[in-house]
């Protein structure tokens, strides 16, 4: 028995250079183009028995105009930015350049008083741990950062490698496994 969990990368709420930590607004024009642009190859994910969204808005409504009506996962909420909330990385690097550096460098630090990138990685870990495995499959859309580590968490990367995945809006990923025993699985475009 086994889960297969397809993580699907929220469209996007705001241009790439205009990312905020901890974003919370909704979908953009773009982003809601983005859905109906992709949609037919997205919406028999809905078919999922189990589906689930971060707590974001855009991932809320990425998820809704897909068809799937998933579930709010707390657990699958963005990293915790702290003071950091609302900033784009340039705005932090500007104010707090030695904070950056030790944030990028050093995944038990947390200067912005919010969520170490271990506790982060740990947390997203623990929901993928904590599913129903029944040979299920499971559908979730959520925020860039939360499928990087959910990556890192399950391929048992170090947490370095969260700053080499690229994830793009509407990309998935298809994780399979048990609690602790995690592949990524690729899959041809026909699904």
């Amino acid at each position: 028995m086994t889960l297969r969990v397809t993580l699907v990368a929220a469209a996007r709420g705001s241009l790439r250079q205009a990312e905020r930590f901890d974003d919370d607004r909704p979908l953009d024009a773009a982003g809601r183009d983005e859905v109906r642009f992709v949609a037919h190859a997205l919406v028999p994910l809905g078919a999922a028995e189990l589906r689930y969204c971060s707590p974001t808005p855009r991932s809320r409504a990425t998820g809704n105009a897909l068809g799937f009506g998933p579930m709010a996962q707390p657990a699958l909420r963005d990293w915790d930015m702290g003071r950091w909330r609302g900033m784009t990385l340039g705005e932090v690097t500007v104010r707090e350049p030695a904070a950056v550096d030790l944030w990028l460098s050093d995944p038990r630090s947390a200067p912005h008083g919010g969520e170490t990138m271990l506790d982060f990685i740990g947390r997203v870990g623990g929901w993928l741990d904590t599913r129903p495995v029944d040979d299920i499959l499971a559908v979730a859309v959520a925020e860039p950062a939360v499928i990087r580590a959910a990556l890192v968490y399950a391929l048992n990367a170090p947490p370095s490698a969260y700053w080499n995945v690229d994830v793009r809006p509407l990309s998935t990923i298809t994780l399979s496994g048990l609690p602790g025993r995690w592949s990524l699985c690729l899959e041809a475009g026909g699904r």
